[in-house]
């Protein structure tokens, strides 16, 4: 089933079937912009690891497959497939959308280490051409800002209750356009704040190990507040369009609004804590591999301080 994006979202009664986990898969909406941009960065990307091929240089498989595949391949499934054409329909899968574009993309992006790979194959050096221009970006004002931990960790916290708690939901309930850039703007906060902490990228805000574990645990918190929030509450998030729809063809199936808010908090609340665990095993995962790295740059340290040591001892005084 192919319906044109914007119709759930700017029709007051769209008359689509009973939501099925089926429906994911088979009730796409393609939104002409959002899958332009995913091509295009997509495609970059694989440009950048075919010029590194073309000279004989190597670039990890695992690298472009979080890229690519995890990464740009969950933002189109988020924004193309039945999750999109449901998502202003039931809260429920908004939220479930919500959770893939906010913190699943942003860390498979992260992996990806798009930045470093453009560092690799843009022209020019590091003072003329396309990477002078992207180095100075990465040592901008601007963007030491804007990656400063504790500002990324308020930006990631905030938003979403900003999202749910002004008008900002029911705008992008009524115009296909806010329901664009709130998509990206969900995936952009949340590679603010993961992609120093996740990510492989020489970009500004990287601290020590143990602040990064911090970090993440203190997002736990915040998803279960706010998806307990979002459950308790008795006004209804996008209430007017919601009550719209149950005026509609759609009534007979829709659940009521109040279940469908509970269960959207639910999957906000659970899917938080089991993305931050994945997030947690990949934390862990790097700290070990990172220190395994500086042990073994250690031990050449001190076998080169030996044979010198060696050397000396030997030569005749």
């Amino acid at each position: 089933m192919f319906l044109p994006h914007g119709v759930t979202a700017l029709t007051t009664a769209p008359d689509l079937p009973r939501f099925t986990l089926s429906k994911v898969f088979t009730a796409w909406s393609l939104d002409p912009f959002l899958t332009v941009m995913t091509v295009w960065v997509a495609g970059l990307y694989i440009c950048g690891v075919l010029v590194l091929r073309s000279r004989g240089d190597h670039w990890p498989l695992g690298r472009t497959f979080s890229f690519v595949i995890l990464g740009m391949g969950s933002f189109f499934v988020a924004t193309s497939s039945g999750i999109s054409t449901y998502d202003t329909t039931l809260l429920s899968v908004h939220m479930v959308q919500h959770m893939i574009l906010s913190m699943f993309v942003p860390l498979a992006l992260a992996l990806g280490a798009p930045v470093t790979l453009a560092l690799r194959t843009l022209p020019g050096t590091s003072s003329k051409g396309p990477r002078h221009w992207l180095l100075a970006v990465l040592h901008s004002k601007v963007v030491a800002v804007l990656s400063f931990p504790p500002l990324t960790l308020a930006l990631y916290v905030i938003s979403p209750w900003a999202l749910y708690f002004s008008g900002w939901y029911d705008a992008s309930l009524r115009s296909a356009y806010v329901h664009e850039m709130m998509h990206v703007h969900l995936v952009l906060v949340g590679a603010l704040f993961f992609w120093p902490i996740m990510g492989i990228d020489p970009v500004p805000g990287r601290v020590a190990w143990p602040f990064r574990l911090l970090l993440v645990f203190l997002t736990l918190p915040f998803h279960a507040f706010l998806g307990v929030t979002i459950m308790a509450q008795d006004s209804i998030i996008g209430g007017a369009h919601y009550a719209a729809l149950r005026e509609g063809p759609m009534a007979s199936w829709l659940p009521t609004m109040a279940a469908d808010q509970k269960l959207g908090g639910g999957i906000l609340w659970g899917a938080g804590d089991v993305v931050a665990l994945v997030f947690f095993a990949v934390l862990f995962t790097q700290w070990v591999r990172d220190s395994m790295k500086e042990a073994a740059r250690e031990d050449r340290r001190l076998d080169m301080l030996e044979r010198r040591a060696a050397v000396e001892s030997q030569q005749p005084e």
